[in-house]
């Protein structure tokens, strides 16, 4: 069974930073992509960031210049450095594992994050 492992999550003021974690076997890892996607109340889950095997990033429009994903290949860890937080990151974040749109999905169990004014 696929495990995602996530952590960092929390409580933090606008302006803040929070950094998240998530770890997985090194058998997904080495060929997946990673991402992380968040999902609010009342809102679809939406793409947050994602890096692919070979290290190539896309952030979302709403975080660029705020998030930054990363992969740590010695620990099989994705990151998602997070600054200069606002209270519309409110949400929970999960950790994804892919193959891409036509292959496998493997999701963490989620991460609450949320800001305070």
């Amino acid at each position: 069974q696929v495990q995602l492992v996530e952590s960092g999550g929390g409580l933090v003021q606008a302006g803040g930073s929070l950094r998240l974690s998530c770890a997985t076997s090194k058998s997904i890892f080495s060929r997946s992509t990673m991402g992380w996607y968040r999902q609010a109340p009342g809102k679809q889950r939406e793409l947050v960031a994602a890096i692919t095997s070979g290290g190539g990033t896309n952030h979302a429009d709403s975080v660029k210049g705020r998030f930054t994903i990363s992969r740590d290949n010695a620990k099989n860890t994705v990151n998602l450095q997070m600054n200069s937080l606002k209270l519309e990151d409110t949400a929970i974040y999960y950790c994804d594992a892919n193959s891409g749109p036509f292959g496998y999905h493997y999701w963490g169990q989620g991460t609450q994050v949320t800001v305070s004014s």
